[in-house]
């Protein structure tokens, strides 16, 4: 985790060295271990740096080749060094290490505007190059490292975090309804918007080339989702995850600081765990530390259903780690909020922020620079639902029949119900289910709408039609690898990569998924739809390779715990008297956005029942943010 600017003037102006100056200051907690300026004419870029990798200790950024005709800034970590070293004839010594900066520009002088698809890892760059008089841009697979940028006919300016592009004055400070009304709606598809007009985001997978007169956006990488891979045996499809994900985790292991993990006790996070410490006590390093929130004071018929102690207490039972408890439940979920606000330069839509805010400065205070996390690894290996589906399309009722079965049997549900919500019913026409909630009585809801945003604010940005835009046709009788590939690929996580990115480096840490590796992404997508479901195991390839590694409690664990109870319960044992200020006492701010009546609403059908009222604490949640946001960005 490092900072990146930039201004180019496609004017010719040339650059003022204190606008430089200024947005790699306002950066400085994205790298306490050095600051950077390089200028020349109308071009100028500036780097944050923070120590991570044993590489990053030789980095000298912005980086000029050794010809003088490109100039390189980068927040990167490339994941794929082993392979791209000898392709590049780079010579990588212990005593004169090729920096990932290094690597990223002699792929762009060996593949030129190609080079963004053989790199592996997290990444957001721009190189100057002086030759052609053009700056190149580019944004890794998944999004997990941000690139915010203005762009006019006069100008580019491009920095790490919007508030870096907001610091020069050119750029307008205006308000983008049509972001707040997404986030309203708890959407976070469109991937280039934000909540500023003349701000947006490079969208993951794509590159951007800006020259005086043209600019060109493209994608580099696309999923391809009709691969499938097939193996000979049930061993090599083992095999085949074991090893991919073992190395996923074994590159994102390089640092020269204590290295972290989240720890809740699912799947994700103690497969990476198991295997982590695995593999740093075979290279004879010190011991990964794991951050897990707990909710002592949570009442018991709560904790009872999602208390997950007993399942991060069997993983550190395993040894060879450094334990850290993080008490959840002693911060509410609005503490902080400033700050918070302050790194976001967004509305938060992640509502369990504050935990991951708690946790990251737990790993702070001991030293850590590198934190893992499983986010959404179940999304990426797939639970293998769409498997039923599948089968009925393909008529063979025999297999649908034996595996809703034993799913049923595992999840105590009923085959029929199962074989129908899974198998038949995403193959039925949209009229046919409409019809048929309403015979059962049940309206039919559109996941375009949320009851507090305001009529007006949705007709005028044009809510429903974008969000139908965004979602594309729906397509009821995709393949199961198309629906898995498409839910991977969802604009959901660029978003909560770019929050997570600015909640870690609050605290001088680079946060490393590696489930979202792009080679452990291909293969999942690629295997057989039964290699996701079987048996009634949901996630089963992942199951089957971490047999002997994770606790059998673990490896079987088919619950997940609602982290939402909490949340619910805090926000009005903490923060009841600001919530309500913003609900009865509306700025008016927001009365053009929210539908105040709604608010009132939701809010006394939350006091009623603030453990499971889901839906509505996240409406008023949404509300009182959006107030205290407007204030302090001073757009109220």
């Amino acid at each position: 985790m490092s900072g990146i600017v930039g201004i180019v003037f496609r004017d010719g102006r040339p650059v003022e060295r204190a606008d430089l100056e200024r947005m790699v200051s306002i950066l400085a907690h994205r790298g306490a271990d050095g600051a950077a300026i390089w200028q020349e004419g109308a071009v100028g870029l500036g780097h944050r740096l923070l120590w991570t990798t044993p590489e990053s200790l030789h980095e000298r950024l912005p980086l000029v080749s050794r010809d003088g005709g490109l100039v390189l800034t980068a927040d990167a970590r490339i994941d794929n060094r082993d392979e791209l070293l000898p392709l590049l004839g780079l010579s990588n010594t212990p005593n004169e290490p090729v920096t990932d900066s290094e690597i990223i520009l002699a792929a762009y002088e060996r593949w030129g505007q190609d080079c963004p698809a053989r790199l592996i890892g997290d990444f957001a760059f721009a190189i100057w190059d002086r030759r052609n008089q053009t700056l190149f841009c580019a944004r890794d697979h998944f999004g997990v490292k941000p690139f915010y940028y203005h762009l006019t006919d006069r100008l580019f300016v491009f920095a790490s975090e919007i508030k870096g592009v907001l610091c020069l004055p050119e750029v307008p400070r205006r308000l983008n309804e049509e972001r707040i009304a997404d986030i309203l709606a708890r959407s976070l598809e469109d991937q280039v918007a934000t909540c500023y007009r003349d701000v947006v985001c490079l969208p993951s997978a794509h590159s951007l080339q800006v020259t005086a007169r043209d600019t060109q956006t493209r994608r580099y990488w696309s999923l391809d989702l009709s691969r499938e891979v097939r193996f000979g045996s049930d061993e090599e499809y083992v095999e085949a995850f074991r090893e991919t994900f073992t190395e996923a985790v074994n590159c994102r292991l390089r640092s020269v600081y204590p290295i972290g993990s989240c720890l809740s006790g699912g799947l994700d996070s103690s497969s990476i765990v198991c295997v982590a410490r695995k593999l740093l006590k075979e290279q004879g390093r010190p011991r990964l530390h794991t951050f897990s929130a707990v909710f002592p004071s949570l009442p018991e018929r709560y904790k009872r259903a999602w208390d997950e102690r007993e399942y991060m207490q069997a993983v550190i039972a395993g040894g060879d780690v450094e334990p850290h408890e993080v008490y959840a439940d002693q911060v509410g979920p609005l503490t902080d909020l400033d700050r918070v606000l302050w790194h976001l330069d967004e509305l938060p839509l992640g509502f369990n922020l504050y935990v991951h805010w708690a946790m990251f400065r737990a790993a702070q205070e001991q030293g850590v620079r590198v934190q893992f996390d499983g986010v959404d690894g179940d999304t990426v290996v797939s639970h293998g639902y769409e498997y039923f589906q599948e089968l009925a399309r393909l008529g063979k009722w025999g297999t649908l029949v034996k595996e809703a079965r034993a799913f049923a049997r595992r999840h105590q549900r009923q085959p029929g119900r199962v074989i129908w919500k899974y198998g038949f019913r995403p193959l039925a026409p949209e009229s046919v289910v409409r019809a048929w909630r309403w015979l059962r009585g049940r309206p039919n809801t559109s996941s375009w709408f949320s009851d507090i945003i305001h009529p007006d604010l949705a007709r005028r940005t044009r809510l429903a039609e974008r969000q139908r835009a965004l979602a594309g046709t729906p397509d009821r009788v995709a393949t199961a690898r198309q629906q898995h590939g498409e839910g991977v690929v969802s604009g959901l996580f660029p978003g909560v990569f770019q929050m997570a990115d600015k909640v870690s480096s609050a605290f001088g840490l680079e946060s490393r998924y590696p489930f979202f590796d792009r080679r452990v992404v291909e293969l999942c997508v690629a295997l057989p739809a039964s290699w996701k479901l079987r048996d009634g195991w949901t996630r089963f390839v992942l199951r089957e390779a971490m047999l002997g590694l994770l606790p059998e409690q673990v490896q079987q664990r088919l619950t997940k715990a609602d982290l939402g109870v909490n949340y619910r319960l805090k926000l009005l044992e903490w923060h009841r008297d600001l919530v309500e200020q913003v609900v009865y006492d509306t700025p008016a701010s927001i009365v053009e956005y929210v539908n105040v009546a709604a608010l009132r609403s939701a809010y006394e059908r939350y006091l009623s029942w603030p453990a499971g009222a889901e839906a509505d604490s996240s409406s008023v949640f949404l509300a009182v943010t959006l107030a205290l946001w407007l204030q302090r960005v001073g757009l109220a």
